[in-house]
């Protein structure tokens, strides 16, 4: 397993770490991902650790705080060894206290995460959504004293906007508070306006992106091909619509470009579209899920080699589509990258502080 810097933190992240949404399954969304219990979260722990991934990332939000408390079950007698992650922020509840990130709101939210989790502390506390109701000095505020109180190690966000999150640090500067050190971001091959703004803004500031969602909400399986109906079992029937949405050109454009890549490597397309995530710049952690050990271990088989600079560049040219504006300038137009060149390049190396371990 390769370990780095989470952003411009002294935090050592495994480049894979396990999402923990199939953990519990309860709900319309949840319940469509998995339905791990305890015993069967505690085999996966078991094998996650093994390959050396030791972020484990979940929220309250997920089953209704079911996947914190299965999760720490499955690390029980063993925190010393794993890193937890979790997210507060979206709705939990009809109540006027039930969402957003307030200071009783974050408080509450921290203490029924430790309870639920059964530990004295969380390593990331993200903010899972920009609260607008909020002012940032509040929330940051809050975040500081349950830092210094020792619940909360590190602190990052998750589905902010360039604007929002540069509004928080710059506020925590101005105060001294603690900065972001991580984004939790959609990223994929199919997914890629992170690169836009965000993940400049990352560079610039030293924040790190945590990613979710690497495989396109569950479209670069391989199971879904042109001409071809979604398969019988596939999840997208019931839960395309909770998702980001993909163009079926594009889509199908980059699975013709991951079977040659995967069949030139010998790896599975889902290897391969881990693989090139974990090159890009910004990248601290990529996130996998599973349903079941093999599922998991297929994931695992992401890290341990890498693609050639071709293939990487053969992969991004697949995925790659006109920015928005103010971006599109920066994208097409010499005398607009001359003043601001993008971070992205074709042949991007990977992390130079990535170790293998």
């Amino acid at each position: 397993m390769e370990y780095r810097q989470l952003g411009a933190s002294g935090l050592r992240v495994p480049a894979l770490s396990l999402g923990t949404g199939t953990f519990g399954g309860r709900g319309p969304l949840f319940g469509e991902w998995g339905d791990t219990d305890a015993r069967a979260a505690r085999r996966l722990v078991d094998i996650a650790l093994d390959a050396g991934i030791t972020m484990f990332d979940t929220a309250d939000v997920y089953s209704a705080g079911a996947s914190e408390k299965v999760l720490g079950q499955a690390v029980k007698g063993r925190r010393d060894q794993v890193l937890i992650a979790t997210k507060a922020g979206l709705p939990m509840g009809e109540g006027p206290g039930d969402y957003g990130t307030s200071r009783a709101r974050l408080i509450k939210a921290t203490e029924d995460a430790l309870r639920r989790l059964g530990t004295d502390h969380i390593d990331l506390f993200q903010l899972h959504a920009y609260d607008a109701a909020t002012p940032q000095e509040e929330i940051l505020a809050t975040l500081d004293q349950l830092v210094r109180e020792g619940k909360i190690r590190y602190t990052g966000v998750s589905n902010h906007s360039g604007w929002q999150l540069m509004k928080s640090l710059a506020t925590a500067d101005t105060y001294g508070y603690p900065r972001h050190v991580a984004h939790q971001v959609y990223y994929s091959l199919i997914g890629r306006d992170y690169e836009w703004e965000l993940m400049p803004l990352g560079l610039d500031q030293g924040v790190g992106a945590v990613v979710w969602s690497p495989l396109g909400w569950g479209r670069l399986t391989g199971r879904i091909r042109r001409g071809q109906p979604l398969p019988e079992g596939s999840r997208l029937h019931r839960t395309a619509a909770f998702g980001p949405p993909v163009d079926d050109e594009l889509l199908h454009r980059v699975v013709d470009a991951l079977d040659a890549v995967a069949e030139e490597t010998g790896r599975t397309i889902p290897q391969v579209a881990l693989n090139w995530l974990l090159r890009r710049p910004t990248v601290s952690s990529v996130i996998i899920g599973a349903r079941d050990e093999e599922q998991l271990r297929q994931n695992i088989g992401a890290v341990g080699w890498s693609l050639t600079p071709e293939q990487v560049a053969r992969l991004a040219e697949a995925g790659a589509k006109d920015a928005a504006y103010p971006y599109f300038p920066y994208q097409r137009q010499e005398g607009f990258a001359r003043l601001s060149p993008p971070p992205v390049t074709l042949d991007q190396p990977a992390p130079p502080d990535a170790q293998a371990a």
